[in-house]
């Protein structure tokens, strides 16, 4: 892959010391402080566009997915699963039968997931923070959804060893075109892990929707390798989509002081961590040996200084004729949304877009009704809906 296309930014004061964290400095301003105000308009594109709060407040939401028919499934960090209903309604009874989970640090549920076959099924997977041990683990579970709740709660995947800190969980979920469930794990703070291929950690997986390892993921049948890897040498994964013009899977990840990535995730493939990076050490000191080597996957994108990604999505609907072809990005630490142009591979230009209008955006998706839905992420968070102005 060619070399990555390095974004210089100015250093903002008090900004890259929060850049990878999921729980940094909230400066804009947030949910509560418009929760009852007008929509904000702003352009882009060339056309006008109008950001609306529709749901909330949500206590630090997390993950996103649309149900057939009408309303979305939100999770809440802390451990709750919230219907919203088409019209925005948030329903104040939590869905029952969630998995318990470890909310400590970044830990605690994560994302939702629908199966592909849903109408029929029923199954809602979650990724979240479990109790593992003395410590957690990211782990996969799915469960059929009736009558408010999930019942024949069934695990998928744990990303063990189990670790005993609160930081690098991931976790994104997606189905790729092959059927099979794709699942991004963080490398849990202990950035050498993200190379041992006999540890699921700092990795992207690939599973059959029951878990069970499909015959041709890379590394079945090696001796002392996880066989449930499909890419590794991730730090800690926060956004994850399939490409839909080539199918491919792109993935972004946090950096650590400096160096976020977006990455064309292939079959095999090292991506580096934490033999090389774009940033360094929280100390300054240097991380690894470069920016690159031999037999790694180099970025097709990098962010310097860290804005935080979390949250990705590309835009291939009607309804925002300007963004069509454009890939949208979530950031934390940064607290903006990012639409990048896209020329296959290449990125043409970036947007940023609500800088500190809203607060931290923690996920991005595109509606069946070709809107674009945020999450922001605080005690009060909020659901937050654009599209076309008028």
């Amino acid at each position: 892959m060619p070399r990555a296309a390095i974004l210089a930014l100015p250093l903002l004061a008090g900004f890259v010391s929060f850049a990878t964290s999921c729980n940094g400095l909230q400066v804009g301003a947030g949910a509560s402080a418009l929760a009852a105000g007008e929509p904000i308009l702003f352009e882009d594109a060339g056309t006008r566009l109008r950001l609306e709060r529709i749901a909330g407040p949500l206590e630090h939401p997390w993950g996103l997915a649309f149900l057939p028919g009408g309303g979305m499934l939100v999770t809440e960090r802390p451990g709750r699963l919230r219907l919203v209903d088409e019209t925005g309604r948030l329903d104040p009874k939590p869905i029952a039968g969630v998995p318990e989970v470890w909310a400590r640090g970044q830990g605690g549920l994560l994302d939702v997931a629908l199966a592909p076959d849903f109408v029929t099924s029923r199954l809602v997977y979650l990724s979240y923070a479990a109790p593992v041990g003395r410590g957690a683990a990211t782990r996969v579970a799915r469960g059929r959804l009736e009558n408010g709740r999930l019942d024949g709660l069934q695990v998928v995947v744990t990303a063990d060893p189990p670790g005993t800190g609160g930081r690098h969980f991931g976790s994104r979920l997606v189905f790729g075109r092959d059927g099979k469930l794709y699942v991004s794990t963080g490398d849990r703070g202990e950035m050498d892990r993200a190379q041992k291929l006999d540890d699921l950690a700092g990795t992207i997986l690939r599973l059959k929707p029951d878990g069970r390892i499909p015959a041709d993921n890379p590394f079945v049948g090696r001796a002392g390798v996880r066989p449930e890897i499909w890419a590794y040498g991730i730090r800690n994964a926060q956004g994850l989509a399939v490409n839909p013009w080539t199918g491919e899977l792109w993935e972004h990840e946090h950096g650590a002081r400096g160096g976020d990535e977006i990455n064309v995730i292939e079959k095999g493939a090292n991506y580096g961590w934490p033999l090389v990076t774009h940033g360094v050490d929280y100390s300054g000191l240097p991380i690894g040996r470069g920016k690159t080597m031999p037999g790694v996957n180099d970025p097709l994108w990098v962010w310097v200084p860290s804005i935080a990604p979390s949250g990705m999505a590309f835009y291939d609907a009607e309804r925002i004729p300007g963004w069509k072809g454009s890939l949208l990005v979530g950031a934390l630490a940064a607290q903006m949304l990012v639409r990048l142009e896209l020329d296959g591979r290449r990125v043409v230009k970036e947007h940023r877009l609500l800088r500190y209008e809203i607060g931290r955006i923690r996920d991005v998706r595109v509606g069946p009704d070709g809107l674009v839905y945020l999450l922001t992420d605080a005690a009060d968070g909020a659901l937050w809906r654009i599209g076309p102005a008028g």
